[in-house]
């Protein structure tokens, strides 16, 4: 059973509980193929969720899908529960909300070409040096000059106006040699060819909406459905790297809490660091040690922890170890580096456990309260109370309908940008679809399993959730403020004159990124003199700035 304040893992010879308090000093899951890593995953996000703490993960197999469905019926389950004491085990479905970059099995997921920044952008395309550079510059240019960088076509209409001024911009921001932006245009070919630009535009991805907790104070457990994302792994890497840095950028600072704000699992971890340059590994390693502070706990999955860089692997404080094989030498040599992370037990060896492990099995080690590490265990994994598996389609279309985000990301919002002055097309700025409100008013309607946020389908929701109004609130849906935690200011007097005439100039009329906000950014990104390796100071300009900023 969850006692207050714990999370219950499993159970050896003594129950093994994850200590809220320090659950955002991050964790790592690890096992071989096969091993239970998914049913784990699984079990903390329920518990989180449980305990109030929303989580967000993302499914590359289609398994985790079953978290928005309460498990049937199974005697080996229930056996299980009881062996393990969980006097209080019922079966009962997660309040999951689904999300998607392509936007066909959940809400769709985006960002703008700017929020996404070179540096990033750059390691999605693959490009090298001399391509980043370039990329850089079309960056720079668009800031220079006041272009929104949206989506897709912004950012290709402005590699082509590099292009046509190539001579004259090779004076002022460096060499801008033409085959290489030809270059660049086929590597995004072949990434809109992958459907990635369904993720750049807007509405954008606002994070109070990954935060969101139910009217009976349960955390909600966000999906990302990743099996056909996880065929890109670049893409996918790059996105769930974004997300991360963006929640360090975005949050405030919280200090020691009693539960996280957020957990973020990052499954298939080693797509983040393979080929990653020295440079981006180092500035994961620093939000990862410096995210904790804003009250999130970061947990990576993977098949084998020395798939996590060691300066990293040094950060998570909480660590489930399934199976692993040791067939070969390297395996064998894998095993003992994976037994040495851990703080020995007198009553068994670490090493030939972790390969004696059963299918549900695995090795627990927690922070224990004051923050040391706890002596490793040998634990059965609770069952979970969800479903083990996926869901059919017509359970994914109802969970859908009654999420308290229906309708708010469907339809995409294409405004006067980049690609539209450049073509000189644009006339006037597209009017905004009205704002999306799930909180209504009304008395609210009944709340099941399969309808935890007591919603009704194709209707909106009776109360607040989480007891923060939703950004979406506000007269303009399109614009993010410089933080999303404050209360938005109250709106001035109607008449406008000289100052107001003034204030549209400064803040770009509720645009998105505006003309003072586009120098403020270029005059960050001038601190770095080239454009080539500096990867470090690309990131200021880029998703991890505000690091180098502190």
């Amino acid at each position: 059973m969850d006692g207050a304040g714990t999370l219950l893992i499993g159970k050896g010879e003594k129950p093994q509980y994850l200590h809220l308090p320090l659950a955002n000093r991050h964790g790592l899951v690890a096992g071989a193929t096969g091993t239970g890593k998914t049913v784990t995953l699984q079990v903390l996000a329920e518990g989180f969720s449980r305990a109030g703490v929303p989580v967000f993960c993302a499914d590359v197999k289609g398994d985790l899908s079953g978290l928005g469905r309460p498990g049937a019926a199974n005697p080996k389950i229930e056996q299980r529960a009881a062996e393990l004491g969980i006097a209080d085990f019922a079966y009962e479905a997660a309040p999951v909300v689904f999300w998607d970059l392509f936007g066909e099995e959940g809400h769709p997921v985006r960002a703008t070409v700017a929020e996404m920044g070179p540096l990033l952008l750059a390691r999605m395309l693959e490009l090298n040096d001399t391509q980043e550079g370039v990329l850089n510059i079309a960056f720079k240019l668009a800031d220079d000059e006041g272009l929104l960088l949206l989506d897709f076509k912004d950012l290709t209409a402005m590699l082509q106006a590099v292009a046509e001024r190539a001579d004259e911009l090779t004076t002022a921001y460096g060499n801008v040699g033409k085959a290489t932006i030809g270059t660049i245009q086929r590597r995004l070919l072949t990434l809109e060819q992958q459907g990635a630009e369904h993720f750049f535009g807007e509405p954008a991805l606002e994070l109070t909406d990954l935060m969101l907790t139910t009217p009976d104070g349960r955390g909600a457990v966000n999906v990302l459905m990743a099996d056909r994302l996880i065929h890109s792994p670049r893409l996918y890497a790059t996105f769930l790297l974004w997300l991360l840095a963006e929640l360090f950028e975005e949050l405030p600072e919280a200090g020691d809490l009693d539960k996280p704000k957020l957990v973020f699992f990052f499954d298939e971890a080693h797509l983040l660091f393979k080929d990653a340059p020295k440079a981006l590994v180092e500035k994961v390693e620093q939000v990862v040690r410096l995210i904790r502070s804003k009250g999130v706990g970061v947990y990576f999955v993977t098949q084998n922890p020395a798939d996590v860089p060691p300066a990293i692997l040094g950060q998570l404080g909480n660590r489930v170890q399934h199976a692993l094989r040791a067939f070969t030498p390297v395996e064998q040599k894998g095993v003992r580096a994976a037994a040495e992370t851990f703080r020995p037990n007198p009553k068994f060896e670490t090493e030939e456990a972790i390969t004696q492990l059963g299918v549900g099995e695995a090795l627990v080690s927690t922070l224990e309260p004051g923050g040391v590490p706890g002596i490793v265990e040998r634990v059965r994994i609770a069952p979970p109370r969800s479903r083990i598996g996926s869901i059919t389609p017509e359970e994914r279309r109802q969970v859908m309908a009654t999420s308290p985000l229906a309708g708010k990301y469907d339809a995409p919002v294409d405004r006067e940008s980049a690609y539209e002055r450049l073509r000189g097309r644009a006339t006037t700025v597209a009017e905004a679809p009205a704002p999306h409100s799930p909180w209504g008013a009304g008395p609210a309607p009944r709340r099941d399993d399969a309808n935890p946020w007591g919603v009704e389908p194709g209707g909106t929701r009776s109360r607040r959730i989480g007891g923060r109004y939703p950004a979406q609130a506000r007269p303009d849906a399109t614009r993010r403020p410089a933080t999303r935690y404050q209360e938005p200011e109250a709106a001035p007097p109607a008449g406008g004159g000289l100052g107001g005439i003034l204030g549209d100039i400064l803040t770009g009329g509720g645009k998105r990124q505006s003309v003072a906000e586009a120098v403020v950014k270029s005059a960050v990104r001038s601190m770095s003199s080239s454009v080539g390796r500096q990867v470090g100071n690309a990131i200021v300009r880029g998703i991890l700035g505000s690091i180098l900023k502190r």
